[in-house]
């Protein structure tokens, strides 16, 4: 047993849980481009014994549980390996989808962090009621925050993606991009 980690040696916690051991490295660049194109279009994945990322298209997904035979484009019949590798073997975890990421709260916290009192006021107006996205959008662009927002934003999805590794026991590689990275979409 590796007592520091708590882990029997076939890779079960204590507790019977199965836990990615502090082993595969994954890129966390990767993951957070990932979480920020997150749409209701796609889902990505990453590999727990590899440390790749994927980003597959739910209709590949789709085709991939009926088992389809169509004939497909290469690009396309790549796609559906990877989906059918996704369903079928429990190496891959879901990452947060864009529902979990909870965009809405990250601009409510930029404009609560927001130093001077009108701009608070007024980004924080834009984000309560119908068109809540368009108006704060809007709203950053007229009182020439963009950067700022940018920035908070990258900085949030940062987080969220060290919390979601950290707390799957991945090792996080701050070295850029592991060069495994697919995205089909």
């Amino acid at each position: 047993m590796d007592s520091a980690a708590g882990l029997l040696p076939n890779g079960k916690a204590l507790d019977g849980h199965s836990r990615t051991q502090m082993t595969t490295k994954v890129s966390l660049i990767e993951v957070v481009d990932a979480l920020e194109i997150a749409t209701d279009e796609v889902s990505s994945f990453v590999s727990k014994r590899t440390g790749q990322v994927v980003t597959l298209s739910h209709e590949a997904m789709h085709l991939a549980e009926e088992d389809s035979k169509d004939d497909l484009p290469d690009w396309q019949e790549e796609e559906l390996r990877l989906a059918r590798d996704v369903l079928e073997s429990t190496d891959w975890l879901g990452l947060p989808s864009k529902f979990e990421v909870h965009e809405w709260e990250i601009m409510n916290r930029f404009g609560q962090s927001l130093s001077v009192p009108a701009q608070r006021e007024e980004v924080l107006d834009a984000i309560h009621g119908g068109g809540a996205f368009r108006q704060f959008k809007s709203t950053i662009r007229r009182l020439r925050l963009e950067d700022t927002w940018f920035a908070f934003r990258s900085s949030a999805f940062e987080d969220i993606a060290r919390s979601w590794l950290s707390e799957h026991g991945f090792e996080i590689n701050e070295d850029g991009r592991s060069g495994g990275r697919r995205t089909s979409r």
